[in-house]
């Protein structure tokens, strides 16, 4: 969905600063209640729809004109078992009148449909929150499963909060009874009961989920019908109880959004835009070399989408003829991209170097998640950032960009791809599960507005010899980016050798000589750290601040929150985000000695920080976490104030 915006910028930060009540104007008289800013999760099994559930109330709330952030967390198993606490899948979404920046540290609202959704959820609660649970769940089996000796729905184990016990299967039953389903196809429209429910209290649109439904399931329009059912009697259920007495409105967040037309995102499919984006830009046919790896998957199925614009993918049997199949797609004339998670990287680490070796643009695109080994493949982390930079036998130096936000992995295919064309070389793409996954509006851009990233190949010979004759030599190179000629196969004139043993400066022929190992080394090296990429902005509004907090990748979104807490406490804090890590921005080093601490905050054990030490030899502090979900503001904002008062 789209919505349009036609108001000037104005960003604020995303604190809840109290309500309005308005008495009787709600439906059937009920209380109103105006807020700036709401986070729901949803929690259930695995099998509840918890995700579409989810997705559904965020796509309504992008169509409404909210600012928002998601984080869908599920489990790695296809069907954990039912009923236990590794089964639980919740969707979190943070919808608000202003500009936010992360999915929030606490929901204001749990949904629990099992006695395992609100076992695993309940620690993230606070106090005074409302919590909806499904009664029908909470029989003995169920809390025997994870470990309930008692009902806590009856126990005064949750007094501290505004529970809403609602029996939303039976209502749910009850409600599709003239379907003639069978009991247990009538139980899986139950989140639509609970979405309907929400939609009521917080004044979400219903039409696109209605014509989402009808859509989905128009092959058995009787379980469309059904669902579309379910979801108005959950609304209905919300407008005629004395149990929910007031509703929610949240206004549209016209003042956080620059002019232009929005639509809710995903970071996969920000990627996979980008890249279609960055092809059409170059001129260029699109190739897909890729195996399927969560969370990456995401990019091969909507890439396939789109053959019209030139696309092909190419599902590979593994990870090494994925890659081996888009490099020589790269030699081929394409713009070529293979996509991974962190083991994935592993399996593609000699090929990688290949393309170093051989000089061919190609997009490595590793959408990091826990590790080592399977590790949590449901569980974001940035802990790629060292397999990057060194993964690979000998010296083989790769750029790396790394994406900041959902919405931001557009820009940052484009800036990779414009990187690996212009310099020849593989690029890295460090995205990762929370952005993958996590959406948030996006402004569409005007196509004027794209770069362009058109290519030359090479047409004819390029070296004059000594007596005389004309010659193409495959390695003689751009005098600014040291790139080296890109010559595809079949142009008369342009044979040449390639392969992983080292070449002859210039000539391309196959050499074993010292001295030019040695220049050719280096020169590889030179071209990467010569790459052109902006100096780091450093936000620092007081110029009084002696703390910077310096951040890569998906970090983004907490540390900036944080940073604008520690700022509304009245002390004084810098802040720089870096896209590009290898190499980093030319002023990167004169930034770090302005202040007295640094403080490296990473879902990792201090990669970025290693780099910054070794690098400028300056004292930067490792703030890490690798729990498989992002950091918290409120968490990093105490960190930062410890820093400042050190």
């Amino acid at each position: 969905m789209t919505s349009q915006v036609s108001s000037p910028a104005e960003k604020t930060d995303g604190a809840l600063v109290g309500e309005q009540r308005t008495p009787g104007d709600g439906g059937g008289g009920k209380e109103v209640r105006r807020l700036d800013r709401v986070i729901i999760r949803f929690a259930g099994d695995s099998g509840d729809g918890m995700q579409l559930t989810g997705d559904r109330f965020t796509s309504e709330t992008a169509s409404f004109g909210n600012d928002l952030s998601t984080l869908p967390n599920f489990p790695a198993e296809i069907r954990a078992p039912a009923g236990t606490l590794p089964g639980v899948s919740s969707f979190q979404l943070h919808f608000a009148d202003h500009d936010i920046l992360t999915p929030g540290d606490a929901p204001n609202v749990l949904v629990a449909m099992n006695p395992a959704a609100l076992k695993a959820n309940i620690g993230d609660v606070p106090r005074g929150a409302e919590i909806i649970v499904n009664t029908d769940e909470f029989t003995k089996r169920p809390m025997a499963k994870v470990g309930y000796a008692t009902s806590p729905l009856e126990d005064g184990s949750l007094e501290a909060y505004n529970v809403h016990p609602v029996p939303l299967t039976t209502l749910t039953i009850e409600a599709l009874k003239e379907f003639g389903l069978s009991r247990k196809e009538a139980e899986r429209s139950k989140n639509m009961f609970a979405l309907g429910l929400l939609s009521w209290m917080y004044h979400r649109p219903t039409e696109g989920t209605e014509k989402f439904l009808r859509s989905k399931f128009a092959k058995k329009p009787d379980i469309a019908e059904a669902n579309v059912t379910a979801f108005r009697a959950g609304w209905n259920f919300g407008e005629t109880t004395e149990d929910f007495a007031t509703s929610y409105e949240v206004a549209p967040a016209t003042k956080a959004f620059p002019t232009g037309t929005y639509r809710n995102i995903s970071g996969n499919l920000a990627l996979s835009y980008g890249l279609v984006a960055a092809s059409q830009q170059a001129d260029l046919p699109l190739y897909l070399g890729s195996y399927p790896i969560t969370p990456a998957s995401d990019i091969l199925h909507e890439l396939s989408k789109h053959k019209n614009f030139g696309v092909r993918t190419f599902q590979a049997e593994d990870e090494i003829a994925g890659i081996g199949a888009a490099l020589g797609a790269a030699f081929g004339g394409s713009l070529a991209v293979t996509t991974t998670s962190g083991p994935g990287v592993a399996l593609k680490s000699e090929t990688i170097g290949l393309a170093v070796s051989l000089e061919l643009p190609l997009l490595i695109v590793d959408i990091q998640r826990g590790g080592p080994s399977t590790g949590l493949p449901t569980k974001t982390e940035q802990a790629d950032l060292l397999q990057a930079m060194y993964g690979r036998n000998g010296e083989a130096p790769v750029p790396i960009v790394a994406p900041k936000t959902p919405a931001d992995c557009f820009d940052a295919a484009l800036d990779a791809a414009r990187i690996a064309l212009t310099y020849r070389t593989p690029v890295f793409l460090l995205s990762d599960g929370y952005l993958a996954n996590g959406s948030e509006p996006w402004r569409i851009p005007d196509v004027d507005e794209l770069p362009d990233l058109r290519v030359q190949f090479a047409s004819g010979p390029n070296h004059q010899l000594a007596d005389g004759t004309e010659v193409f030599w495959p390695y003689k190179r751009d005098e600014q980016t040291l790139a080296r000629p890109w010559a595809v196969p079949g142009t008369p004139g342009l044979e040449h050798r390639i392969g992983g043993i080292e070449k002859q400066d210039g000539t391309g022929n196959i050499s074993y000589d010292p001295a030019n190992h040695d220049f050719m080394v280096r020169t590889r090296q030179a071209k990467v750290d010569g790459i052109e990429v902006p100096d780091v902005e450093v936000d620092d509004p007081s110029g009084q601040a002696r703390t910077l907090v310096v951040g890569w990748g998906s970090t983004y979104g907490p540390i900036t929150a944080a940073v604008r807490r520690v700022r509304g406490a009245g002390a004084h804090i810098a802040q720089a985000h870096l896209r590009h890590l290898n190499p980093f921005p030319r002023n990167l080093g004169e930034v770090l000695r302005r202040y007295d601490n640094v403080v490296v905050p990473e879902m990792n054990l201090g990669q970025l920080s290693t780099l910054l030490r070794a690098k400028y030899l300056v004292d930067a502090r490792s703030h890490t976490q690798v729990s498989g979900m992002p950091f918290k503001a409120e968490q990093l904002a105490e960190v930062f104030k410890e820093a400042i008062n050190d």
